[in-house]
């Protein structure tokens, strides 16, 4: 039996960190963690592009047109939490059956570093508290992607 696996590696490679400013104190948090977990594993500050979008319902858009430019990988941040309507619902629901899609389809690694939180202090805990951070969550499985996808084209076992 052979194994593939990816590494951590982003030395060489460029990124693209798409982020919506909806709930942006989380998702500023988010991007930071994404964008030095990257550095912290070789990447250039010059090569992590950061794209902007109102929400999380306009992310798989800008992730779409970010698959067609020169990435090695794209990476989805965003926040979304629930309120007093069924809006939460179908915003969590149709971004992230939207992202999913471009994931399998597009041929750039796609991840997704999008919360769903019912309160605002359950968001803070998943940028850096008890329960991680998944900004940097979202980066390192990019490197890991990058690698798996670049190996399988190649047929490296």
């Amino acid at each position: 039996m052979n194994e593939i696996s990816g590494g951590h590696a982003a030395t060489g490679r460029r990124f693209c960190l798409v982020v919506s400013r909806y709930n942006r104190v989380i998702t500023e948090r988010l991007a930071d963690g994404a964008r030095a977990a990257l550095v912290r594993h070789g990447a250039r500050e010059a090569d992590v592009d950061v794209v902007r979008v109102p929400g999380a319902w306009e992310l798989a858009a800008a992730v779409r047109h970010a698959c067609r430019a020169e990435y090695d990988a794209v990476v989805a941040l965003g926040c979304v939490v629930r309120g007093e309507t069924p809006h939460f619902d179908y915003i969590c629901q149709g971004a992230t059956y939207a992202l999913a899609h471009l994931a399998v389809t597009e041929e750039t690694p796609i991840t997704f570093g999008v919360i769903t939180a019912d309160t605002m202090e359950q968001a803070r805990e998943r940028v850096g508290g008890r329960h991680g951070h998944k900004g940097e969550e979202a980066a390192i499985a990019a490197l890991e992607l990058c690698d798996v996808v670049e190996k399988l084209r190649r047929g490296v076992r």
